[in-house]
């Protein structure tokens, strides 16, 4: 199977490619290459790429392939609430456009890597995919619009589906500290003490991101009557953790750790646990492999090994808004983060 895989130089996609590639996949990338500078560690081999943002594919650029698996976009919360007209243009607009030219092309597949923020503010209860969606930012909203408009492009030639993650975890050589137990992790190796700004009472689900990397996998060849027009929450059930549990279960792994929470702390808007039976029912090939006690100690081996600082911890490299703000204020991006240059997407 030929995989055109978005957004691979990321923080997902340099972690799931190489897994594609073991198991024989045929992978080719796109990424307009924003991250190359939040490295830590050293990179996965490189593959065939398309050097282009998402907004600029061509209908060329899809031909030959079998399946899209799109990760590219404005990646969390507080980078969609940079402009929410950006988040929309780039999450959805190009997002749905990327997937007209994909169907017209002939792919047969197409996976999104959507999110089970769209569940918003469900609560303490647990919300399958038949829940109610209930996105309160713009990231959040981009994904439901998104996985809708693949609805309706559907059809007995074009199999789509939508992987609700879990917030993701776990080490990648395009390292974020905007994800929770990233973060936490960090906060406890390089200063002994991990700051709560909530009460520590929001549930969250999580999921490692070599386990995304196997739904994805288990869904692009799965039979298309299977996995058509189908979300997926993708997870574990017993991985719904509030945000105090997961401090405790770094505070246990990392030696001298401290936790400590913010005098105004109150309850997060965003908390939601979900049910992530479904997948296991439908494709029982689909098996994770981390929960997040193995998660906080891969992530603790990886800091101590390869040296994480303090700055690094407090800058803007390994947060995308940080990073994306850093890119404008440098002149490499304007203000709708088309690079200045605007160089023509070339084939590598």
């Amino acid at each position: 199977m030929r995989v055109l895989v978005t957004g691979h130089k990321g923080y997902i996609g340099t972690v799931i490619v190489p897994m594609f590639v073991a198991e024989g996949f045929d992978v080719v990338g796109l990424d307009n290459c924003l991250f190359e500078e939040c490295t830590f560690g050293e990179l996965p081999p490189e593959v065939p790429e398309i050097r282009k943002d998402v907004r600029d594919v061509a209908a060329a650029d899809l031909d030959g392939f079998d399946a899209v698996v799109h990760l590219a976009g404005l990646s969390n919360d507080p980078l969609g609430n940079l402009d929410g007209s950006l988040t929309y243009e780039i999450n959805f607009d190009a997002a749905a456009r990327l997937a007209r030219l994909a169907k017209d092309a002939g792919v047969k597949r197409f996976l999104n890597s959507s999110s089970c923020s769209v569940y918003g503010s469900a609560g303490d209860d647990m919300v399958d995919e038949t829940g109610r969606l209930d996105p309160i930012t713009a990231y959040g909203k981009s994904k439901v619009m998104l996985d809708q408009e693949l609805s309706r492009l559907s059809g007995p030639n074009f199999t789509t589906a939508y992987l609700r993650n879990a917030t993701a975890y776990g080490f990648s050589p395009r390292l974020r500290l905007d994800l929770v137990l990233n973060d936490f992790v960090a906060a406890a190796y390089t200063t002994g003490r991990i700051h709560i700004k909530s009460d520590g009472t929001p549930w969250r689900p999580i999921v490692h991101i070599e386990d995304i990397g196997r739904a994805f996998m288990a869904i692009l060849r799965a039979p298309q009557d299977t996995v058509q027009q189908q979300a997926f929450n993708i997870g574990l059930n017993e991985e719904n953790y509030q945000i105090r549990e997961l401090a405790e279960i770094v505070r246990e792994t990392v030696p001298g750790c401290e936790i400590e929470y913010a005098a105004d702390a109150g309850p997060d808007k965003r908390c939601y646990r979900v049910d992530c039976g479904k997948i296991a029912r439908t494709l029982p090939e689909f098996e994770p492999k981390w929960n997040a006690r193995l998660g906080a100690m891969q992530l603790y081996d990886a800091y101590r090994r390869i040296g994480l600082t303090k700055e690094d911890l407090d800058g803007p490299r390994y947060k995308r808004l940080g990073t994306v703000k850093g890119l404008i204020d440098a002149g490499i991006l304007d203000d709708r983060l088309h690079r200045v240059e605007q160089a023509v997407g070339t084939h590598v």
